[in-house]
């Protein structure tokens, strides 16, 4: 995972915006983008929810940040 990782902050990771964003595909990188977007979404009170993985290099994992409450976790 930490190779995986390195390569893949080497390139970018994660863009988007409160609404939401992608994540460069990499092999490996399923748990890791999770967290990603995760704190992503985090920065914004917001909870993250992939909406599409395209499992090829040079395509993007989305996702979307949701405010919690009505559908979603209840804030504390």
């Amino acid at each position: 995972l930490g190779v995986t990782l390195g390569i893949f902050l080497w390139y970018g990771g994660v863009r988007g915006n409160d609404t939401g964003g992608i994540i460069p595909w990499s092999p490996g990188i399923d748990d890791a983008a999770r967290d990603m977007a995760a704190s992503h979404c985090g920065a914004y009170g917001r909870y993250a929810v992939i909406t599409s993985v395209r499992p090829w290099y040079g395509d993007y994992i989305g996702f979307v940040c949701r405010m919690p409450g009505r559908w979603g976790p209840v804030p504390k």
